[in-house]
């Protein structure tokens, strides 16, 4: 039985081969993901038991009555002598399965992270509101802790961030960060968000922009003059400017178009790759920067146009995700298929691959 493996033992092993992610599933091994890659563990499979008494060490009697209410629950924890995880823990089956993710002990600054050079540019924005998007496991925490690193070493500001759960355990430096976790520190994004322009911040930090009442706070924050970081689960700038504008009501939509034409700074879009080249992943990167032009195309709902405003911008930066898995797959550092199957136009790309 699994029981007989400590997790710190399953985390350990994990860790000292490069994965990203172990999965404790009642009757199968424990899973790890090693460069995107979902693979089996020669442990023995794991037990109910076990996963039961994993979940309780991690969150102590109180929070794991509350689990076991809820039947799911964000949280993060930290394992001596080899770091922090993020962790969901939930039930499939009656039984409960969790899923952890490790998060590095220290901030990479943003000049290592295989970002294009128009991103070191955005924690020195003295007001409006960046988002940071692309699927689960792409690199946005990271990416966003780096920009807040970037704010904390280089300003004395007043920082805060409000997160689902903390990830990063973030230090001041010149400036003055405080970290609140959903949950813990405050019941929810929308609560925290009410109350923090009361605590004069400089820079606020968001971490999922999921619902109406978070979105319309964050834009408002935006608004009245501070740096607001956020993101969502979009792929690229078009669709997540579609996004926020779908979530308010018909009625309150052209308004929000006007606000966050105002507001939007820059969509930073990821997706992760496996390297062909050398062990490891590196992003491929959308970048849209918010240029008069596109706030008339936010405002006047001309958003089929931007993929061409991006194109047409280079010298400022700017470049769309197929342009960007394009520049990846010709310098050799990943595979065809890789690139074809996470671009936004697979057909135009393949043909530009091949000119």
């Amino acid at each position: 039985m699994v029981a007989a493996v400590p997790l710190k033992q399953i985390l350990a092993d994990a860790l000292r081969i490069g994965a990203s992610d172990v999965h404790l599933i009642v009757g199968l091994p424990p899973l790890i993901r090693l460069h995107t890659l979902l693979q089996p563990t020669d442990l023995p499979l794991v037990s109910p038991e076990s996963t039961h008494q994993m979940a309780l060490d991690m969150l102590g009697e109180e929070r794991f009555d509350t689990f076991q209410k809820k039947q799911d629950l964000d949280f993060s924890t930290e394992v001596p002598g080899l770091g922090r995880f993020r962790v969901n823990a939930h039930f499939q089956n009656g039984s409960i399965a969790i899923a952890m993710r490790a998060i590095q002990d220290r901030v990479r600054p943003l000049e290592e992270l295989n970002l294009p050079e128009a991103i070191s540019n955005l924690p020195h924005l003295p007001r409006g509101l960046v988002l940071v998007t692309g699927d689960t496991g792409s690199g946005k925490s990271t990416t966003l802790a780096a920009m807040i690193d970037k704010i904390n070493r280089t300003y004395a500001k007043h920082i805060i961030t409000l997160e689902d759960p903390i990830e990063y355990s973030l230090r001041s430096a010149k400036s003055a960060i405080e970290q609140r976790e959903i949950g813990h520190d405050c019941p929810d994004f929308a609560s925290g968000l009410k109350h923090v322009l009361r605590q004069d911040p400089d820079v606020i930090l968001v971490g999922e922009m999921r619902d109406l009442e978070t979105s319309r706070a964050a834009i408002t924050a935006a608004e009245t003059g501070h740096l607001v970081l956020s993101t969502l689960h979009t792929n690229n700038a078009p669709q997540t400017i579609e996004r926020i504008i779908d979530i308010y009501p018909e009625g309150e939509q052209n308004q929000i178009r006007s606000m966050l034409a105002n507001t939007l700074q820059a969509v930073v879009s990821q997706v992760l790759f496996k390297r062909i080249d050398q062990p490891g992943m590196v992003p491929g990167v959308e970048v849209m920067i918010c240029t008069p032009a596109l706030r008339n195309c936010i405002r006047e709902n001309r958003i089929f146009e931007i993929p061409n405003i991006i194109e047409t911008n280079r010298m400022m930066g700017m470049q769309t995700m197929d342009e960007a898995i394009k520049t990846l797959y010709l310098n050799g550092k990943i595979s065809r298929d890789d690139a074809l199957s996470k671009a936004n136009f697979p057909d135009k790309l393949h043909q530009a691959m091949c000119a």
